[in-house]
């Protein structure tokens, strides 16, 4: 896939009005331009990144539509935006959301979103990420993430990404094989905003549409059956259906599952009683000494795997502890609507005694995990 020099040059000249047509989340941008806050303000500048980043999408992703109409190399596009007919998001497929994304969502929770998405002729699906970050490496495990989703649900095609990024942006050639990436010039959305920021803003043009039959729409790829919750009980309960072992390492190392420690980022395996971990955790006297403290095993982005703690207060407050790397313990409140505090709630719920664990079980896990993803050379 090579990058055409209309989209490197970022030329809009072939896009009419259509970046205007968009809704753009600018609400908290406008009250501080309104109170007269200084372009140096943190606050400011990091609602401008954000608003900055909306519209960069948006653009490419406008460019990206008329450069797979065109191109012999692609065979179907996913429409999203106002390009693609309003079908709500329906759980446990590609659809598009209230936002007009496109999703892959639970009953309750989007797991993934994608910037735009593409299949070839040779069978490759794309999913691409467009974003105007410095650096990629923060980008890892989020593509990670959603590649091990896609094989999940598109086990036929072969899963790549394409990611598009302004001129400088560092950790490019840190990225993993399956990803292209496409460098454009320096991107600016001072034209969009001072349109939206105007009093006597102009007249649009209509919104130019691409009609191809490559065109699709996300809900009719027929994807391979997946049911994200059922998944990681059935994880749960094999990592520990080992007869002589606390934790079957050989069923965790394993491809299928590494694929589902991909997409999950972390598995659950048991818990452990409040009043063990009260000391390390430095947990508060409000939670009792027979608290399930959940432990966790988590998949950094490099790829090793280390021990972490929940705690769920209420059904809505957890709280991560993790370790960093100077060994000391880190407390992480947790987003109250994330896909985590439900993951939490459900692997607490169907744990039993079977799933008990102890400070010798905890360190013979993370034994375990040493030996196999560092083992003697």
């Amino acid at each position: 896939m090579k990058i055409s020099k209309s989209i490197k040059t970022l030329d809009e000249s072939d896009i009419g009005d259509n970046l205007l047509h968009y809704d753009y989340n600018v609400n908290y941008l406008l009250s501080l331009m309104k109170k007269g806050v200084s372009e140096d303000d943190q606050h400011f500048l990091s609602s401008y990144r954000s608003f900055e980043g909306e519209v960069f999408e948006n653009f490419v992703y406008e460019k990206l539509l008329m450069y797979a109409a065109n191109s012999d190399n692609i065979e179907k596009f996913v429409l999203k935006g106002f390009h693609q007919d309003k079908i709500k998001s329906h759980a446990n497929t590609l659809s598009i959301s209230e936002k007009q994304q496109i999703v892959y969502r639970t009953k309750s929770r989007e797991i993934s979103e994608f910037d735009a998405m593409f299949i070839t002729k040779d069978n490759e699906l794309y999913f691409v990420e467009m974003t105007l970050v410095k650096s990629v490496l923060k980008l890892r495990k989020r593509l990670r993430k959603k590649k091990a989703l896609l094989e999940i649900i598109f086990p036929n095609y072969e899963i790549k990404a394409l990611i598009i990024l302004n001129e400088g942006a560092t950790g490019v050639r840190q990225l993993p094989p399956y990803c292209s990436v496409w460098l454009t010039n320096e991107f600016s959305a001072k034209g969009v905003l001072e349109h939206i920021v105007a009093t006597d803003a102009k007249k649009l043009l209509p919104k130019k549409r691409v009609t191809s039959q490559k065109m699709i729409e996300a809900h009719t790829l027929k994807l391979h059956p997946f049911r994200y919750y059922n998944t990681i009980s059935w994880i749960t309960k094999m990592l520990r259906s080992h007869k002589k072992y606390v934790l079957d390492i050989n069923f965790l190392m394993s491809q299928k599952v590494q694929r589902y420690h991909d997409l999950y980022n972390k598995f659950y395996v048991g818990y452990i009683l409040a009043s063990e971990m009260r000391e390390e955790l430095n947990l508060d006297k409000s939670i009792k000494d027979d608290h399930k403290v959940i432990v966790a095993l988590e998949k950094k982005h490099s790829d090793e795997i280390v021990v972490t703690y929940y705690v769920q207060q209420t059904r809505k407050i957890l709280y991560l502890y993790s370790y960093d790397d100077s060994g000391k313990i880190v407390k992480e409140k947790k987003d109250p609507y994330g896909i985590t505090v439900t993951e939490v709630y459900h692997v607490n719920k169907m744990m039993d005694e079977h799933y008990f664990l102890n400070r010798a079980h905890i360190e013979t896990i993370k034994k375990l995990l040493e030996e196999k993803t560092h083992p003697q050379e």
